[in-house]
């Protein structure tokens, strides 16, 4: 039974065509995944479906949600269909000022008049989601980035819709978490929900199976089976090696407590070298970014971070511009750190204006750059954030910290919105700072094999501690 068709759907933002006439038709039950590289308009048609669009987008065609008799969602006589989506940033759609539990009940309210079926709705929208019902009182910024996305799935989950666009879905998440998340998505597929699955994550598209198209540039290349359009050679990763020199990141007894008290970190110690690249792994919630927002200073921290032998204040506000150069931290979510209304571009030219005294001019040259060989080309930098791709954004992120040319890096997952292509690109930006300026990398991430071939170590964090300190297996190149 069809429950969603679209007809010559286009997309504009200004003169810029992002949907180029999409077709589609949408069974109960069925997976279709939607390929590309960044920038392709994945994202872009995921909104799309729910008849939404970004700032400045326009959207044309037709998207026409089926109800369960048969009759188009627009009839009024027709019971409505719910088309969901979960984004690829989950800050996009987790209030910050409300508790997890009370957004769920209100929008289980949507749906149910009676309170123990809200309640009922509630929990299994958890349960679906594997989010722990013990967080409901926690607020989005108390929560690890796996633990928002959870949140943020059962928020999808909760009204029970017909069909559930994925953006990205298995980012930020460990390998078992993944696992985890494939299995309750296979059992929604097998309830009846249609799933569209917006990804890169090939090995998440090949374990649900079914349709698959790809887009280039908003164009429809190619459609298929899953199987058949991700007949193509494995990614190539680009490995690095560590410039040797003086211990450059000194970091001693960290400790970390959140507003009730409750210790996250506890009496890190870490050392990195000149032009390393140390990978900080371990389960969701461990740590991990805590981890490396302490090392900014962009939490409270007691404990001693040292750069260059120099001790940096704990907070970010009481560092003067030269430490607040010296360390750069790039988010697992960028659009929450660009300003809305100022192109791309600007932003990433300004911490070269404000942190190395570069004329304006010039640090919009080497943004442009910078950008240009990160694959965002002139005219996307020229636009606002939110006309970017989820990946688009990742890479603006990365270059905006790297012109600042820090002495350490601190890059929370962010190589996970990325295709092979530019996630290489990105790679290859990282380590040419590392070899020309013996920048410090500390990679926060779940991928297991990337870290293999482009760390040099890797420390675990579990239950707010250093678990292990182990050299990476390096694969051969």
């Amino acid at each position: 039974m069809t429950v969603l068709e679209v007809d010559g759907l286009c997309a504009d933002a200004g003169e810029h065509r992002l949907l180029h006439d999409v077709d589609l038709v949408l069974d109960r039950g069925e997976v279709l995944a939607v390929l590309g590289d960044s920038g392709a308009g994945k994202s872009t048609l995921g909104l799309a479906l729910l008849g939404e669009s970004a700032p400045g987008v326009a959207l044309s065609g037709t998207v026409r949600p089926v109800s369960g008799d048969g009759r188009h969602g627009d009839d009024r006589r027709s019971r409505p269909t719910r088309v969901a989506l979960l984004p690829q940033h989950p800050g996009a759609v987790l209030d910050p000022v409300r508790r997890v539990g009370g957004v769920l009940r209100e929008l289980a309210a949507l749906v149910h008049d009676d309170r123990a079926a809200r309640a009922e709705a509630v929990g299994a929208a958890c349960e679906a989601a594997r989010f722990d019902p013990a967080l409901l009182r926690r607020f989005p910024h108390q929560l690890s980035g796996g633990q928002q996305q959870r949140a943020a799935l059962a928020q999808t989950l909760v009204t029970g819709p017909a069909v559930l666009v994925l953006d990205e879905p298995t980012t930020s998440l460990d390998p078992a978490t993944s696992a985890e998340l494939v299995d309750r998505l296979a059992a929604l597929r097998d309830a009846g929900t249609a799933l569209v699955l917006l990804t890169h994550d090939e090995e998440v598209a090949r374990a649900l199976g079914g349709r698959a198209l790809r887009l280039d540039r908003g164009r429809v290349l190619a459609r298929g089976t899953v199987a058949e359009l991700l007949g193509c050679a494995a990614p190539r990763h680009v490995p690095a090696s560590p410039v040797p020199g003086r211990a450059r990141l000194e970091v001693r007894g960290l400790t970390v407590a959140d507003r009730a008290g409750r210790l996250i970190l506890r009496g890190i110690d870490l050392d990195a070298t000149a032009g390393e690249m140390v990978a900080v792994v371990g389960p969701s919630g461990a740590g991990k970014t805590t981890l490396g927002r302490g090392i900014a200073g962009l939490v409270d921290v007691r404990g001693t971070v040292r750069v260059d032998g120099a001790t940096l204040p704990a907070r970010i506000g009481r560092r003067s511009r030269p430490q607040r150069r010296a360390v750069q931290y790039v988010h697992q979510d960028p659009r929450a750190t660009f300003l809305a209304r100022s192109p791309v571009l600007d932003q990433v030219a300004r911490p070269a204006t404000l942190l190395r005294d570069l004329p304006a001019a010039a640090a919009r040259e080497e943004a442009g750059k910078l950008l240009a060989r990160l694959g965002v080309a002139p005219d996307v930098a020229a636009r606002r954030p939110a006309t970017l791709s989820g990946g688009q954004l990742q890479r603006a992120a990365v270059a905006r910290a790297l012109v600042a040319r820090p002495a350490v890096l601190v890059c929370d997952e962010v190589t996970a919105a990325l295709d092979a292509a530019h996630r290489d690109h990105l790679l290859a930006a990282i380590a040419a700072l590392r070899h020309d300026h013996g920048t410090t990398v500390l990679l926060i991430s779940h991928d297991l094999p990337l870290i293999e071939r482009v760390a040099d170590r890797t420390v675990l964090v579990a239950d707010g501690c250093l678990r292990a300190e182990d050299p990476v297996r390096r694969a051969s190149s």
